[in-house]
């Protein structure tokens, strides 16, 4: 009885694992798809207006410094009135990076005599992995990240997305980055789920050469 019992149990986990994956690649390659469609349409005819927009701070697997950093650097520079509202998220356990980016926010709204809550909204979400947990265990964190950053997308819906209506992704690579991709760099690249990857080093764009170069960012 018992041994049935674990038949059953190995046969539906077996099923769920291949069901997730058909789901994965189902994705990738819908997005894939999506990326080139647009890709070959010209920039000049897309409608120039306030583009809602999501912002990741931090990372994913380290504590809080410098991504947060250049991503704020980063923002600081853009055109405020054509990305809002702007949608702040961080990893939970990271209560520097969404003070950092209210601080922000907070002097935006004094010059522009505007309220905070009209242009800008801070979330957390759950970490994928922690700093020194093991591999193991962060098989199922991940997935609870993925489940949060899906109902996530889902609740915000945003139209850019800076790290269904499928969004414009565009990634700027850390100026850390010299020589290669970071990984989540290096995934975007491969699986063309970026509308546009920006490097900060000419060498890189020569190395991935669908990667965009535009001088230093930070």
């Amino acid at each position: 009885m018992d041994k049935s019992n674990g038949c059953r149990f190995s046969s539906v986990t077996s099923i769920a694992v291949f069901s997730s994956a058909i789901f994965v690649v189902t994705l990738i390659l819908v997005r894939l798809l999506y990326v080139m469609y647009c890709s070959s349409r010209s920039l000049s005819k897309r409608v120039l207006k306030p583009a809602s927009t999501l912002i990741i701070l931090g990372s994913v697997l380290s504590v809080v410094g410098g991504h947060t950093a250049e991503m704020l650097n980063l923002l600081a520079v853009l055109q405020k009135d054509r990305f809002k509202p702007r949608f702040y998220i961080a990893a939970a356990t990271d209560n520097m990076s969404l003070q950092k980016a209210q601080l922000l926010e907070n002097s935006l709204a004094a010059e522009n005599a505007a309220r905070v809550t009209d242009t800008a909204q801070f979330m957390k979400i759950y970490r994928s992995r922690e700093v020194g947990q093991s591999y193991i265990t962060s098989i199922w964190t991940t997935l609870i990240a993925m489940v949060h950053a899906l109902w996530l997308m889902i609740k915000i819906r945003p139209e850019v997305i800076l790290g269904i209506r499928w969004s414009s992704i565009f990634y700027v690579e850390s100026i850390a980055r010299v020589r290669r991709l970071s990984l989540s760099g290096l995934l975007l690249y491969k699986l063309r789920m970026v509308d546009q990857l920006f490097v900060q080093w000419p060498q890189l764009q020569r190395q991935y050469p669908r990667a965009t170069y535009v001088g230093r960012l930070m």
